[in-house]
């Protein structure tokens, strides 16, 4: 999945330390994409469920991706595949941004079809700026954020 092109990058200020935001991005993707919904079976897509316990190691599943590399706090890369398409998505946490870079290949007439339907439309960008303005938002109202982040007064 290597040779994979490139499709489109998002990304977001985090300003947090990475196990923070490494943290969010594991809830959220726990979270959010735990089920697939119901295009997982139609699209055929694989990995076809979710590890029982996702932790974002490597091997670990959600319904369309199986993460392929995990650098704790820096990188995460999950692939998968469907009818449609082959795709990577790769997350880099790099100082106080974390990227969403993805990659795929859409074979054949139903492939372009596919492309022009996710891609074309904006829906996956849209679908990946909410998971990012996600993870924002988890690592916002993390107690341990909330914590590092205050100031208090003198007395």
């Amino acid at each position: 999945m290597d040779d994979l092109p490139h499709v489109d990058t998002h990304a977001r200020r985090i300003v947090a330390s990475p196990q923070e935001v490494w943290s969010a991005l594991i809830t959220v993707l726990r979270g959010t994409m735990r089920s697939g919904g119901r295009l997982i079976p139609i699209l055929g897509a694989e990995p076809g469920v979710a590890s029982a316990a996702f932790s974002g190691q490597v091997g670990d599943t959600l319904p369309g991706f199986r993460v392929a590399e995990a650098e704790l706090g820096r990188r995460l890369v999950l692939c998968g595949r469907h009818r449609f398409s082959s795709y990577r998505l790769t997350f880099v946490l790099d100082g106080e941004e974390l990227r969403a870079e993805t990659h795929a290949a859409f074979p054949g007439f139903a492939g372009k079809l596919y492309r022009a339907a996710v891609i074309g439309s904006g829906g996956h960008r849209v679908l990946v700026r909410r998971l990012l303005k996600q993870v924002a938002r988890v690592v916002a109202y993390s107690p341990a954020h909330t914590r590092t982040t205050s100031t208090s007064s003198p007395a």
